[in-house]
């Protein structure tokens, strides 16, 4: 039985895979923003173990987010699973960030660097990241002008760089990055083609299964099987200055 804390995972996928792993009898964590998102969640998955309330949109948000998840005791695995989606206009956090970036890079960097290391890492990447460019030079959107599908397939590119990044750094921890479908969810949309069915168990097989195919490192998925990512996702400098464009951002450290 593992320990399993998924972000985001009030609604959509992360609900999904919180109940997947939850009906295997596991012990899941979900986060919701605010507190009538928690309620709501409580109601959809009575059986979680708890449901963690943060609004990661800001530094300080995701900084108390992770504090109070290790309040909780440690988990075995962590899936970064909260995203907004492709269809964003632009908009600035309070951190002076755009609220694509903020929620779907940083977050996921200080969750990781700030949350004690659990057994496995989980990270959701998107199909789009295939034809992203990691801008890495413009991450914060200051001299382009805003695109939001662009935002969001550099953020799920950046995603899977950390992903890389961490297993890595990490060899302790198994850290994997996956695309689950563009499927019918509040941010795939209606008309998303793919398999709603499918779309979650991904990431719940690659959190807590003991299957050997499940238990690798540094890999990336599509419907458990094995996927090649964007070559830039495996580029050990893009990686680097990620980490370091995140750590100067937050101000917070990522463990060697």
């Amino acid at each position: 039985m593992a320990r399993v804390f998924i972000s985001g995972s009030s609604t959509g996928l992360g609900l999904m895979a919180g109940e997947l792993l939850v009906s295997q009898g596991h012990k899941v964590a979900l986060h919701a923003r605010n507190d009538e998102r928690a309620d709501a969640t409580w109601r959809a998955l009575p059986r979680a173990e708890a449901v963690v309330v943060g609004d990661i949109e800001s530094i300080a948000g995701a900084t108390a987010l992770a504090r109070d998840v290790n309040a909780l005791g440690y988990f075995d695995a962590v899936v970064h699973n909260a995203a907004v989606g492709y269809r964003e206009a632009h908009r600035l956090t309070d951190d002076g960030l755009p609220h694509v970036f903020a929620i779907n890079t940083l977050s996921a960097y200080i969750l990781t660097a700030l949350i004690e290391p659990p057994k496995r890492l989980v990270y959701l990447s998107s199909g789009m990241h295939h034809h992203a460019e990691a801008n890495l030079d413009d991450i914060l959107w200051k001299r382009r002008r805003w695109n939001g599908s662009d935002a969001y397939a550099e953020s799920k590119l950046h995603d899977a760089m950390l992903a890389f990044a961490i297993a890595n750094r990490w060899t302790q921890v198994l850290s994997n990055s996956l695309e689950p479908g563009w499927v019918p969810t509040k941010m795939g949309g209606p008309g998303a083609p793919d398999d709603m069915d499918q779309a979650h168990v991904t990431q719940a097989w690659l959190a807590a299964s003991d299957e050997p195919s499940a238990r690798v490192s540094g890999e990336y998925f599509y419907h458990l099987k094995r996927r090649s990512a964007n070559p830039q996702a495996h580029d050990p400098a893009l990686q680097e200055r990620l980490i370091e464009i995140c750590r100067e951002i937050s101000g917070v450290e990522l463990a060697a």
